[in-house]
């Protein structure tokens, strides 16, 4: 199962070997994904374990024909093919069609997104995890609860952190705005949730093709609550229950990219970002990485494919008016290094170990262009013991929660983690920078809401602009042993730590 919230830092420019989307050709057609027009062809027979694979192709009016009656004699079975952005989604059982299929022409680059067979699901644990609410901190919580709060708003140490709470007074939000939920599924029903529901921008892209059955977009039962903590933490209304997102007056859609063993695919993914950008999403929310690999490596023609495909559709979803967010990861990784160790990946079969430089393998798609990356804090405002950091590669940071021991909050507050919603009605906290993510979502949307023209690029120039300068944490021993953890590198304006600066609600709604 990906190691949900570690994400990694932003790259400037588009990896060496990777095309660009803009430079293929590709643009906006405003269809979801193009029909197979032509009549298909017989696909041969092969009786090799069944992968999922993508093929990206370049442009060209007959491109996309020829290629599709390629794959079916190369023993493939086209799933969806997204024409906006040259990615077609294939199934096959031929070992040889990732190498057999890079050699038709209009072929840029080809792969398989997974090393375990379609056929048989990973033996991982589902993350259901979460530090449950007591009855007893929800009591307490209510009778300290103030004019205009919510019940459980006094034991959100986060929204003051960064002036939400202020924010609120001014403005919720514009229900005009909604942010897509790239995760495990959204649970819809829960009270917290359902009044900022955006059902019209849901679905469920597992597959790789979107399923818009209603309450498709939901965790089934043992699956992960993880989306619907993060919807939460962006928007749960101010209704006089429960708790109090970041945004409470915006929308949040549920696009479900993790498979009932929790791992986030490739095809999952494309799907997601083309979905969110073909139904209107402002910002998406991305506190994953893209299985199986940590780093997917651009001098491995399966690893390039990926980030190809990924790279094209986060590219599509900006061009059509998204920021996309992601969370930095947890690993207490310097991003920045000269050479990380990787013991996870493959994640869904066999691990190896590998050194990378993350200047040529990347964690997708918070390392891709334009994405933003999200270190977290704890609730003493300093980085969070897991949280990784980096140099030049986080570009903002924001409340993700840490062990109670090591950053406590205030009082009334009790727990150092992030309070939100989990599944059928209930609350619960939880740390990482999965929880930072949501919180620049948040504000994002409140500068959409006040910006409603406002393109990505100047979104993203505000949220920069608006943050909280916050100088490096040196030296910084956070469990208090007596040995330094980790060195943070740059400036009060920017550094490795906290990027940018800490988010800022209050400055997203007056300026």
């Amino acid at each position: 199962m990906a190691h949900l919230g570690t994400r990694r830092g932003r790259v400037l420019a588009l990896p060496a070997g990777l095309a660009l989307t803009a430079s293929l050709g590709f643009l906006p057609t405003g269809a979801n994904a193009a029909p197979l027009n032509e009549a298909p062809a017989a696909v041969a027979s092969y009786d090799g374990p069944k992968l999922s694979y993508v093929v990206n192709i370049g442009s060209g009016p007959d491109t996309a024909a020829s290629v599709k009656k390629a794959i079916a004699a190369a023993g493939g079975t086209v799933v969806i093919a997204y024409d906006q952005i040259g990615v077609i989604v294939v199934h096959s059982q031929n070992p040889e069609f990732a190498k057999t299929i890079r050699t038709v022409r209009g072929v840029v680059s080809a792969g398989a997104t997974r090393t375990a067979p379609l056929s048989v699901q990973g033996d991982t644990s589902v993350e259901t995890g979460g530090q449950a609410l007591t009855a007893a901190e929800a009591l307490a919580a209510a009778a300290e609860a103030g004019e205009g709060q919510d019940p459980l708003e006094p034991l959100q140490w986060d929204l003051p952190a960064i002036k939400a709470d202020q924010a609120h007074a001014r403005t919720l939000g514009s229900s005009k705005v909604t942010v897509g939920v790239i995760d495990t599924g959204v649970d819809d029903t829960h009270p917290d949730l359902a009044p900022n529901f955006d059902v019209a921008a849901s679905a469920n892209c597992v597959t790789g093709k979107p399923d818009t059955t209603p309450g498709s977009w939901r965790p089934q039962p043992g699956e992960s609550d993880h989306g619907t903590h993060v919807a939460g933490t962006i928007a749960a209304a101010k209704n006089g229950f429960g708790i109090t997102g970041v945004a409470p007056g915006v929308k949040v859609s549920g696009i479900k990219v993790s498979n009932p063993d929790g791992f986030f695919y490739t095809e999952a993914v494309v799907c997601g970002f083309v979905w969110a950008a073909e139904h209107g999403v402002d910002v998406t929310n991305n506190s994953y990485y893209t299985d199986p690999w940590l780093f997917a490596c651009k001098n491995d023609d399966d690893q390039k494919a990926l980030l190809e495909a990924v790279t094209r559709a986060t590219r599509y979803a900006e061009r059509k008016g998204a920021v996309n967010v992601a969370s930095a990861g947890n690993s207490k990784m310097d991003l920045a290094a000269d050479e990380i160790t990787d013991v996870t990946s493959p994640n869904d079969t066999t691990p190896v170990t590998r050194v990378i430089n993350p200047r040529e393998c990347f964690d997708y798609p918070a390392m891709l262009p334009g994405v933003v990356t999200v270190s977290a804090t704890g609730a003493k405002g300093l980085k969070a013991s897991y949280s990784n950091y980096g140099d030049g590669v986080v570009d903002i940071a924001a409340p993700g929660g840490d062990r109670t021991e090591y950053q406590t909050p205030d009082a009334p507050a009790v727990n150092g983690r992030i309070l939100s919603t989990t599944v059928n009605g209930g609350f619960n906290y939880k740390a990482g920078t999965s929880m930072a993510s949501p919180h620049v979502s948040g504000v994002l949307a409140l500068i959409k809401s006040r910006h409603p023209d406002a393109t990505p690029a100047e979104l993203k120039e505000r949220l920069y602009g608006q943050a909280d300068n916050h100088a490096c944490t040196n030296p910084y021993d956070i469990n208090g042993d007596g040995t330094v953890d980790a060195v943070c590198e740059g400036g009060v304006g920017k550094n490795g730590f906290y990027g940018e600066g800490v988010v800022d609600a209050l400055d997203a709604v007056r300026k």
